[in-house]
C-alpha cells in the first residue's frame, strides 16, 4: 500500500490529467482518501467553487503554497 500525501479537508490545486487540454484548475477539497491506482494514490475532491466531486490521481494534486511569513 502507498501512503497518501494529503488529509482530508487539506486545500490542493488540480492540475489536468495526461491529454486533457484544460490548464491548472482551481483549488479544491480533499473529501476522501482512496486506494490506490498502481502506486498512484488516489482521492475523492470537491471542487470549491462550484461544489462538484469527482476521484483523481494523487499525481494530478499540488499543494497549496502559502506566503512565507514575515
Amino acid at each position: 500500500m502507498y501512503p497518501h500525501k494529503f488529509a482530508i479537508g487539506q486545500s490542493v490545486v488540480l492540475h489536468p490529467a495526461p491529454g486533457e487540454t484544460r490548464p491548472a484548475g482551481p483549488t479544491v477539497s480533499v473529501t476522501r482518501q482512496l486506494p490506490a491506482a498502481g502506486r498512484d494514490p488516489q482521492y475523492r475532491i470537491k471542487v470549491d467553487q462550484d461544489g462538484q466531486e469527482r476521484v483523481v490521481r494523487e499525481s494530478q494534486l499540488e499543494a497549496v503554497r502559502t506566503p512565507a511569513s514575515a
